[in-house]
């Protein structure tokens, strides 16, 4: 889209072109438009798939009538072209302004949903960083706080599981190399992160058997017949469950909680 810059007075212009001769003569300027005109130009623009020009529309809006009654919905508009575009700071920086400049709106809910959006898009493999899962989760968490009897928050919660799943999947997959390189201490930690932060997720039946695995590794076989125990308990015909009950059979010993044990305090 063009600037649309205001004219310059004409007695500035001329003085102007008398100072510098041969100077090249200014570019015609385009007089603001109505904002119902912007905005129904963007939403258009928005309808074909081009996602850039209809937010640089919306933005007009806001930019020539910035008192204008469209104007918290162009900036929701231009914040949702941008996501289209999978520009998400950039929907993200429109999304804050709008909550900081219009937080008590009708839209005020769904900026913020689309916030949290923007970060669960960009959530990477668990081999990554995890950032923007974190991100992510706290967004949906806020979502849910701040308008819990929404759709918009319905749906986060969904999605909260998921965010939490992939967050407890990442520290299986480290857990899992620590054991791996015999670092079984570094592994524990990883696993009883899972126990104790991440424990609806589907990770933790698998959690309880590595630390049976890694416990038994070090000799603590106290804490492996409680994590079998517990795991029997809660996953009895698992495979996982099976695979604990094998470890301490192999060592003549069986799945017995103790009182004494961290994981008596969780389950």
């Amino acid at each position: 889209m063009p600037h649309f810059a205001r004219p310059w007075p004409i007695l500035a212009l001329a003085l102007l072109a008398a100072l510098s001769g041969c100077a090249a003569a200014p570019e015609a300027q385009v007089p603001d438009t109505p904002p119902e005109n912007l905005y129904n130009q963007g939403a258009n623009a928005l309808d074909q798939g081009n996602v850039q020009d209809a937010a640089k529309l919306f933005e007009e809006v806001q930019r020539q009538h910035p008192y204008s009654a469209l104007e918290p919905q162009s900036e929701i508009m231009a914040a949702y072209s941008y996501y289209r575009g999978d520009k998400y700071d950039d929907a993200i920086g429109a999304l804050d302004h709008f909550i900081q400049l219009h937080p008590g709106n009708k839209n005020a809910p769904y900026a913020y949903y689309l916030k949290a959006l923007c970060y669960y898009e960009q959530i990477e493999d668990v081999r990554r960083d995890q950032k923007m899962t974190e991100q992510a989760l706290d967004a949906l968490n806020e979502v849910v706080n701040r308008f819990p009897t929404t759709a918009y928050a319905r749906d986060a919660r969904l999605k909260i599981d998921l965010t939490r799943d992939h967050l407890a999947g990442k520290e299986m997959d480290i857990g899992r190399y620590y054991e791996d390189q015999k670092l079984y201490g570094a592994a524990i930690n990883r696993f009883r992160t899972v126990i104790e932060k991440y424990q609806t997720t589907s990770h933790t039946a698998e959690a309880l058997e590595r630390l049976t695995e890694c416990y038994l590794a070090l000799g603590v076989n106290e804490e492996a017949q409680t994590a079998a125990a517990v795991l029997g308990y809660n996953y009895p015909g698992s495979t996982w469950y099976q695979a604990s009950f094998d470890l301490l059979k192999g060592k003549n010993l069986k799945p017995e909680k103790s009182s004494d044990s961290w994981l008596s305090n969780i389950f």
